[in-house]
């Protein structure tokens, strides 16, 4: 009878060696890096004074965007903007617009991304004042007519003002709702206080 630890030796010897094979093979096989570009968030496009327009199915102008300078990046298909200003338009009512130092467009501009310096206006008419509601932050969905933040905000008409934190903003039924810490002064239009 042979010693089974001499016909054992072979074996183990055989399997540490497949399996350092193995582990070589899998260490050599790193995938390499892609170089395409696509996993970076560099611009592939730089646009000065541009201007776009959204028409609803009527024919009228939905919304129209504006900017002196415009990056588009190709990883997220977004894009970057400075100075932009967003003129939001409804039938029969003045536009409201919104201003900011900085936004980003998503890809497909479903959302604008508004910040540093957001100021939402809407011109004076016949019978209400001008309203300017300023915040450090906004998020637009132009397409719903439709804005919100979860920052402090200020906004005055005429001699009245508000303050409080949060703020949804709906131009399609012309409201603009604070959503907590709310104060304020409301001056009836045509009165001194």
């Amino acid at each position: 009878m042979k010693h089974w630890q001499s016909q054992l030796f072979p074996i183990i010897l055989l399997a540490l060696l497949a399996g350092l094979s193995f582990w070589l093979q899998s260490a050599i096989n790193v995938e390499e890096p892609r170089r395409d570009g696509k996993e970076r968030h560099d611009p592939d496009a730089i646009v000065e004074n541009f201007t776009v327009r959204r028409f609803a199915a009527s024919g009228q102008v939905k919304y129209r965007l504006t900017a002196p300078y415009l990056e588009h990046f190709p990883d997220d298909d977004s894009s970057e903007l400075r100075s932009p200003t967003l003129h939001n338009y409804r039938p029969d009512a003045p536009p409201v617009t919104f201003t900011a130092r900085n936004a980003r467009v998503s890809a497909g501009g479903e959302t604008v991304f508004l910040w540093d310096d957001v100021r939402a206006s809407r011109a004076a008419t016949a019978d209400r004042p001008e309203l300017l509601a300023r915040m450090p932050d906004l998020t637009v969905q132009p397409d719903l007519g439709t804005a919100f933040t979860n920052s402090p905000v200020e906004i005055t008409m005429g001699q009245s003002w508000l303050k409080g934190v949060g703020a949804q903003l709906d131009n399609n039924a012309a409201t603009f709702v604070l959503q907590s810490q709310v104060t304020g002064v409301y001056v009836r239009p045509g009165k001194t206080p």
